[in-house]
């Protein structure tokens, strides 16, 4: 009873990952300095810097743009892991039983 209800959830959840790796978040720092690409998988895909806007010589600067960059764009990652985790729990809901899916994202 419960398969046919929830559907096949490791499908489900294959999906989900794989659509995750394809969606891109940015954070940013230091007005554009510091400019982080995550996925929406929480994985760091490229890290840019513009050495015109930095004083290298101020490592301790530079270390926090880029922890703040990194944090920004891994918040943005989970913000968004969340939001299509939640759709995809609507999606395996049954027609008229959508707002259980709410106990599962909050």
């Amino acid at each position: 009873m419960f398969g046919d209800l929830f559907g096949n959830v490791e499908q489900q959840q294959k999906e989900l990952q794989e659509k995750l790796e394809k969606v891109e978040v940015r954070g940013v720092s230091g007005d554009g300095a510091i400019s982080v690409i995550a996925n929406a998988n929480q994985k760091v895909l490229n890290i840019s810097i513009d050495k015109t806007k930095l004083d290298w010589e101020d490592s301790e600067e530079v270390e926090d743009l880029l922890l703040v960059a990194v944090n920004r764009a891994l918040e943005k990652a989970a913000q968004t892991q969340a939001v299509e985790s939640q759709k995809m729990m609507q999606k395996m809901m049954p027609p008229g039983m959508g707002g259980l899916a709410d106990m599962f994202g909050k």
